[in-house]
């Protein structure tokens, strides 16, 4: 075998950090599907009334005036004893109609413990963290639960949270699972509803089944009010804030639990302008939490958070650099000839590689009533070269924009996902 070349070291590093997620992720997979099949016939325990605590359900709004109306309703409708169930919205510097929209359902609602914050731009206005330590400042629960302004939690959703962690004291926190109102509305609401099942179920079911480990979505979850007053509220820093504190929840050393029978509906991007956007944020944000704790890793931190750390690290910069290293390969190999050293069926790896990403992807749809249909099977296949790809330029820019929030020294706002 020749000497190897620059060429052979790049293709060698992206082969080998591709299948090393992979193979996580397939691990991951599984034992999500071990989890799916443990919750099966998971039903509420049916307590009395009495023995539910006090919850503070939290949900942050701004410029929401045309989903809020549809959210405020379905929560207080929520099977949950009125008497123990506080809904405050927190309207964060609206220059929209939701003020209006609120006031109207507050006076329908009236026997309800229903209230309403509003904040300008001198105290609000500062993003989504800001929003939720005001809102908790305001609340009384012994457990608080968060909602996004576009959300409509099935029936029993919160009773669920709360039979969870009210039966394990080793649980911080618990979060239920989310799923796409608005997934037939075209090709890319289709792709988001794959990717959104595929991660719950892989990334939180198979974590929680095989290392007692998930982190907060940023809807749908419980958090135990001594909790949140351990840590001083949420970081006003994060973007992400639901990956930040589910970080210092595992350094108070409580576990965060995934209840897949927990159900919000919530509403996805109907086109890619907003699509780049939202999810720019999220890398933007992530990227934040991950440099932000990078160094407990060596700390004899929780080994909780040095999984996460590792994986959001793989996912970022191992796993993208290395898609990214893939295709400039290929399309180079298209128009000119390379000259790879290395020795082997490197080809057969590379089409393996790709049908285990199709097999895991599948496999996770299998847990959901309804979603394994031809249709999405279809999709999935598809999905690695069009969908998967553009997460490559969303990585890529949320990078570049951290760096120039921190050149810039820019503050915190609010990323206002357009609504449909």
């Amino acid at each position: 075998m020749k000497s190897l070349n620059w060429l052979d070291y790049f293709f060698i590093y992206s082969l080998v950090s591709i299948w090393m997620l992979l193979l996580v992720n397939i691990i991951l997979s599984l034992s999500g599907y071990r989890y799916y099949l443990k919750t099966l016939n998971s039903e509420l325990k049916g307590l009395k009334d009495e023995k539910y605590p006090k919850v503070s359900i939290l949900v942050p709004a701004h410029n929401e005036e045309k989903v809020i109306g549809r959210t405020v309703k379905s929560i207080l409708l929520l099977n949950y004893p009125k008497d123990k169930m506080e809904l405050i919205v927190i309207n964060d510097n609206s220059s929209d109609n939701t003020k209006k929209i609120l006031e109207q359902i507050q006076k329908e609602y009236r026997s309800y413990n229903f209230k309403i914050i509003n904040t300008d731009n001198i105290t609000g206005g500062k993003g989504k963290s800001n929003a939720l330590n005001i809102g908790y400042k305001h609340s009384s629960g012994d457990f608080i639960a968060v909602y996004d302004a576009d959300n409509t939690p099935d029936k029993n959703a919160l009773k669920y949270l709360i039979e969870t962690i009210i039966e394990d004291e080793s649980l911080g926190a618990v979060i239920g699972k989310f799923r796409t109102r608005n997934k037939d509305r075209n090709m890319l609401t289709r792709f988001i509803n794959i990717e959104t099942l595929s991660f719950q179920w892989m990334c939180q079911a198979g974590r929680w089944n095989l290392l007692n480990l998930c982190t907060i979505p940023g809807t749908n979850f419980i958090v135990k009010r001594n909790i949140i007053q351990k840590l001083n509220g949420w970081d006003p820093k994060a973007i992400s804030e639901d990956t930040e504190i589910s970080f210092r929840i595992y350094e108070l050393g409580y576990k965060i639990k995934f209840v897949p029978y927990s159900v919000t509906w919530e509403q996805e991007p109907e086109n890619l302008k907003v699509w780049f956007k939202q999810r720019t944020r999220w890398a933007k944000g992530n990227i934040y939490v991950l440099l932000k704790y990078f160094k407990n890793m060596f700390k004899g931190t929780s080994k909780n958070i040095i999984f996460d750390i590792f994986y959001f690290f793989s996912v970022y910069f191992l796993f993208l650099s290395s898609v990214i290293i893939s295709d400039i390969l290929f399309i180079v190999g298209i128009f000119s000839n390379i000259n790879l050293h290395v020795t082997g069926n490197f080809n057969v790896l590379w089409i393996l590689a790709y049908v285990l990403f199709v097999l895991e992807v599948s496999l996770t749809l299998t847990l959901e009533k309804g979603e394994s249909n031809r249709k999405n099977l279809i999709l999935v296949p598809i999905m690695y070269f069009t969908y998967c790809q553009m997460w490559m330029i969303v990585a890529l820019k949320g990078i570049i924009q951290y760096m120039q929030d921190k050149l810039f020294k820019k503050e915190v706002e609010w990323y206002k996902t357009e609504r449909f």
